[in-house]
Parts: structure tokens; C-alpha cells; sequence
């Protein structure tokens, strides 16, 4: 058993029969859905969903819920996990990624248009399973997340290249970019498990775990290898991405500051060796000292709250595995 798999196993075990039930409806539905809207988009969409990851952030509906007995927490869960599909999928279009865990992407196999037809059924399918539950306030959750995440994208394109980036607008582009989804995903698990007083803190944890997911997938990035990124080294220099190892890293190298990073863009070998000089920096280390203290303040935030032990430990270990994914 490898470690994601060890990892999801410890939250299903503290989770109960329940949360396996409900992820077992998910993973059903998801697949109904990629399958219904013809050969070509179906066979992209359903190898998208194929691809699969530890499907953090139905996990995090169905535990920010008191209970899996009102049915609308599956739609919420594969409403997340389409609208998280399809960005993923957008991303690789405008990145023109090849690889995205270690298998072809969409925009590889079958080009921009197919990829982008994808990701745009697989966002409308998640507003179709959410307007099924007759809820305007999950809408107006999962709609708030949407445009935060382009308003993310938006940044990280204006960001690209750029010597001036600083933390606190690398900081906001996350919360924008990856942590608004996260925290969606709570907001909706509270608002469906029947504890919509617990929006407000649950969204808020959903908000340092997923700011903490994406600081430390940007340290990966640096660090490497390829087999365990499923992606090539430095593939944010590549596309010009901006992050906090180059930005900490900068601090501390002044020969860094001077580096014109379009010059990695056709040289991934190029890429590498600047990804060893960020490393000697010690920025690595700052930015992964810096996410582990969002995941901190994400598991001391929960103490307060009226949850039941095995629920609390449940997503403890949710926000342990963002951790030991990038140990």
C-alpha cells in the first residue's frame, strides 16, 4: 500500500462505513456523468475523473457534515470534485501541459478544442448536480468559488514573469486560485450535514488546508523528481508561474533576481538548474515552515467546535495527508 492510499484508509477508518458509502455514490455519479454527453466528450471526461487523486474535496463535504443522511451531499460532493476536474483541465489547455499525474491530459490527446470542451462540460454539469438539491445558497457558495478561482487564474497570467511578485499577492492568488474550493467544499458539507452555523469555521479550516495543499505542491514542483509530480521538473518556470520558493528565493540570491525565467521556456534542463539554485537557498525549507503553519491553525481551529471525536480526527488526518503527501 502506498502512502496516499495509507492515508485516505486511516480517514475512511475514522470516518466509518458512512463516509465509504457516500464516496462509493460519488465516484457512481461522477461516472454517470462523464458517460451521458456522447463518445468523444465522454471518453475525455471520464478519463479526466479517471485520473482520480485522493478526491480531497468530496472528502471534506461529507466530513464537515454532521450526518450523510440528507441525499443533496452527494450532488454537493460531485459538484466540487467536476468543478475541480474542469480547471484541472483548463489549466493543461493553457499551460499546453502534457502530463498530468503521470498520464496524457485531455489537450494532449485530443488538442485545445477537445480539452477545452471538456472542462467546459464538466463545469456546467457541476452548477446542473447542485441546481438539483434547490439550494440558492449552495449556489451562490459554489458560484462564489468559480469566480474565485478565475479571478486566481487571472493573477497567476498578469503574475507571469514578473520580478515583483510578493508573498502577500502570492498568498492571495492561492486563496484564490486553490483554497476557495476547499473551502467550498466545507461551507457546502456544513450547509447540507445540518449545521449551517458551522459554515463560517469549517469554511475557514477548508481555507488553510487548501492554502497549505497549494504551497506545498509549489515546493514539489522545485523538488521533484517527475515520479512523483507526474509532471517535469519545474514546470511552473516553464510556464512562468511565479511562487513562493522563486519569490523567497530571490530574497537570498541576487543573481536570481537578475534571471530572465523566459529563458527556461524551451530548456527543461534549464528549468532543473534553477530549481537546484532555489534549493540552495534554503527557500524550500522557509515555504514548507510556512505551510505547515497553515495546516496548524486549520487542525487548532477545529478545538472549539462542537464535533464528535471521530469526526475531528477524520479531518486532522485530512490535513496531516496534505502534509505527508509532500513529505
Amino acid at each position: 500500500m502506498n502512502t496516499a492510499q495509507a492515508q485516505l484508509g486511516a480517514v475512511l477508518a475514522a470516518g466509518g462505513p458512512e463516509l465509504s458509502r457516500l464516496l462509493k455514490r460519488t465516484e457512481g455519479r461522477l461516472a454517470e456523468v462523464a458517460e451521458g454527453h456522447g463518445a468523444e466528450l465522454g471518453g475525455h471526461a471520464t478519463g479526466t475523473l479517471a485520473a482520480g487523486g485522493k478526491r480531497l474535496r468530496p472528502l471534506l463535504v461529507f466530513l464537515c457534515a454532521a450526518s450523510g443522511g440528507d441525499g443533496r451531499l452527494v450532488a454537493a460532493a460531485t459538484a466540487v470534485e467536476l468543478l475541480h476536474m474542469a480547471t484541472l483541465v483548463h489549466d493543461d489547455v493553457l499551460d499546453r501541459s502534457e502530463l498530468r499525474r503521470g498520464r496524457p491530459t485531455v489537450f494532449a490527446q485530443g488538442g485545445r478544442l477537445a480539452a477545452t470542451a471538456t472542462g467546459d462540460l464538466l463545469f456546467s454539469r457541476a452548477f446542473a448536480e447542485l441546481v438539483s438539491t434547490n439550494s440558492e445558497e449552495a449556489v451562490r457558495v459554489l458560484s462564489a468559488a468559480s469566480s474565485a478561482l478565475a479571478r486566481g487564474e487571472l493573477m497567476q497570467r498578469a503574475d507571469a514573469w514578473r520580478g515583483d511578485v510578493t508573498p502577500e499577492r502570492y498568498l492571495e492568488r492561492c486563496r484564490h486560485k486553490t483554497a476557495s474550493l476547499f473551502e467550498a467544499s466545507c461551507r457546502l458539507g456544513a450547509l447540507f450535514g445540518g449545521e449551517a452555523d458551522l459554515s463560517d469555521p469549517l469554511g475557514n479550516f477548508g481555507d488553510r488546508v487548501g492554502l497549505a495543499f497549494q504551497m506545498l505542491d509549489d515546493v514539489l514542483d522545485v523538488s521533484g523528481p517527475t515520479e512523483r509530480t507526474g509532471k517535469p521538473r519545474g514546470a511552473d518556470l516553464l510556464d512562468g508561474t511565479v511562487t513562493l520558493p522563486l519569490i523567497l528565493a530571490r530574497g537570498r540570491d541576487p543573481g536570481l533576481r537578475e534571471l530572465d525565467l523566459r529563458g527556461t521556456v524551451t530548456d527543461p534542463a534549464r528549468a532543473a538548474a534553477v530549481c537546484d539554485r532555489i534549493a540552495l537557498t534554503g527557500a524550500l525549507d522557509e515555504a514548507r515552515r510556512q505551510a505547515l503553519t497553515h495546516v496548524a491553525d486549520a487542525k487548532t481551529s477545529l478545538v472549539a467546535l462542537d464535533l464528535s471525536e471521530d469526526r475531528r480526527r477524520a479531518l486532522d488526518l485530512v490535513a496531516d495527508g496534505v502534509v505527508e503527501r509532500y513529505a
